[in-house]
């Protein structure tokens, strides 16, 4: 399509209601229920951009982070899942790949750098609190579920 604007695969004029309400649901809830949860370490708000970063603890690693960038039709979402293997590429690929099978709303993606990613989008006018808690515990309990198996595959020794 022509005219897409910030990775958003739609034509049709931005709604600013939509943006607006989806600033404030990301505020209130984020900001609120969100931080409160046991898991979660902490939650940040950068307006300038406007990102929302939530730190939760996990298994296997010290901390993981989930980005949420509002856009002008919909809500971005991605989390550093681990870096670029020294080696295993095809092995560790190959398991992401299976387990993409079975996510939803969420995928690994290969970075420019080389790392991996949870990462997905949402389009604002099917945003709301179920939908945000559907994608952070989706996103927590990929990283939770295959982050070691995954670390074990790319950085094993030959």
């Amino acid at each position: 399509m022509t005219g897409a604007v910030d990775g958003d695969l739609d034509d049709r004029s931005a709604d600013p209601a939509l943006v607006v309400a989806a600033r404030e649901l990301l505020h209130a809830h984020l900001e609120g229920p969100v931080a409160a949860e046991e898991w979660v370490q902490t939650v940040e708000h950068d307006p300038s951009i406007p990102r929302w970063y939530v730190r939760f603890g996990c298994d296997g690693r010290d901390a993981a982070t989930l980005y949420f960038d509002l856009h002008q039709r919909s809500l971005h979402y991605e989390l550093y899942f681990m870096p670029d293997p020294p080696g295993n590429h095809e092995a560790l690929y190959r398991y992401l790949l299976q387990r993409n099978h079975t996510l939803y709303g969420a995928h690994f993606s290969i970075g420019p750098d080389g790392d991996c990613y949870l990462v997905g989008r949402c389009l604002l006018e099917h945003l709301d609190r179920v939908e945000l808690d559907r994608i952070s515990g989706v996103l927590y309990a990929a990283t939770e579920r295959w982050f070691q198996t995954a670390i074990q595959i790319g950085f094993r020794r030959a």
